[in-house]
């Protein structure tokens, strides 16, 4: 849709809007019929990066970004994204050194641009300098319980919990309303053994408050053993109510692949080291008669696209495996199970499985913002390359 009589700032107005309500799209369309107009206003290429950033289009965010340097080489934001992209192109020297541009330009006092480069910093590893950016964002801001509770999650990422909770403290200290960073407190102070401090402070929280099942089970565990509560008190309704809907419904698709799955497994108790051409079949139709009792008129192609997949899938069963890479460059090979459980036993092998992935998996939305799922190990390790800890190789 053209908007003729919109001036360059309007342009960029109305897509920043766009991009805060997560209509990516919506904004770089925006953003692009503004550039036909206005090709050298920085400030339309820098939201244009913005937004390919955004939808993970990395190659196009870096071109946009160097355009709007061309155009002012001491754009601010235009250097913050020009270093998150060379980080994700694994260019980290020259990362680092826009990020430090920004400091050299004397804007060290911008709070939102020092968390957005700290943040940036710590999705891509280097948690270390993180801190740094996040230290500066809270001495010009002392009153950011924001940016002293990044400081806090970089701390505990990096393995210092003295520090983590001197400086979660001190967050919910400046907005005692700040529930995501008593979450995290209380959390760790779970994790340190501190149960009735970890309980004073989930007992602060609301069923809203909490966007994984970790706290919430702790919490509902807590209050049994301390208060005495049978498992049917009414005081755990909403709270149960809460872990419904962060589990979520599953859909049509979710039940097919849970059928499929539980007939290869039945299947596979028959099947020898070499199965036959014979059982193959056999399976395959097994698998036909299952996708189609889930397909729609007319959805016969899906059936068949189901079929195959699946198909595909148990033939390589045997010797198919995924490989995953660390950041440190660790590598973990197996299936999601096998490789789900590596990690925990590399990190903390006192914990199941389920456990784990719900402590990382809230770790990583405190620091970052990226949700991971922790319900399956599949869902957990791709949300995980999603947050940018770990790469899949295949």
């Amino acid at each position: 849709m053209s908007h003729p009589f919109l001036s360059s700032e309007e342009y960029d107005e109305r897509a920043h809007a766009l991009y805060n309500e997560g209509q990516f799209d919506e904004a770089l369309e925006l953003l692009r019929e503004g550039l036909t107009l206005y090709p050298a206003a920085v400030e339309l290429h820098v939201g244009a990066g913005y937004a390919r950033l955004a939808r993970e289009e990395y190659a196009w965010a870096r071109r946009s970004f160097e355009e709007a340097l061309l155009l002012d080489a001491e754009h601010e934001d235009a250097l913050a994204g020009l270093g998150e992209v060379l980080l994700k192109f694994g260019q980290v020297d020259a990362g680092f050194r826009a990020f430090e541009r920004t400091l050299t330009l004397g804007y060290d006092d911008d709070v939102d641009l020092m968390l957005q480069i700290g943040r940036a910093l710590f999705r891509e590893g280097y948690v270390d300098m993180s801190v740094t950016y996040f230290e500066r964002a809270a001495h010009h801001a002392e009153d950011s319980s924001e940016a002293v509770a990044c400081i806090g999650y970089a701390q505990h990422r990096l393995g210092n919990d003295a520090e983590a909770l001197a400086a979660l403290r001190r967050a919910i200290t400046l907005d005692p309303r700040f529930a995501e960073a008593r979450v995290y407190l209380a959390n760790i102070l779970y994790d340190a053994g501190d149960l009735e401090a970890a309980l004073r402070e989930f007992e602060q929280t609301t069923p809203e408050d909490h966007w994984d099942e970790l706290g919430i089970w702790r919490l509902i565990e807590l209050k049994k053993s301390v208060y005495r509560l049978p498992d049917n008190d009414g005081e755990f309704k909403p709270w149960e109510a809460r872990l419904q809907e962060l589990a979520g419904e599953p859909d049509a698709i979710d039940e097919l692949l849970t059928e499929i799955e539980q007939a290869a497994m039945e299947a596979s108790e028959d099947v020898t080291a070499a199965p036959s051409q014979g059982q193959l079949e056999a399976l395959g139709n097994l698998l036909t008669g299952l996708a189609n009792q889930h397909g729609e008129p007319g959805g016969e192609g899906q059936a068949d696209m189901v079929t195959d997949g699946a198909a595909q899938g148990l033939l390589s069963a045997d010797g198919g495996t995924h490989r995953v890479i660390m950041r440190d460059g660790t590598s973990f090979e197996g299936t999601w199970e096998e490789i789900v459980k590596a990690l925990r036993d590399a990190r903390d092998a006192g914990r199941s499985v389920e456990e784990y992935m719900a402590v990382e998996a809230r770790r990583f939305y405190g620091a970052t913002g990226t949700r991971v799922d922790s319900h399956a190990p599949e869902a957990f390790i791709r949300g995980s390359a999603d947050a940018g800890m770990l790469r899949i190789e295949h």
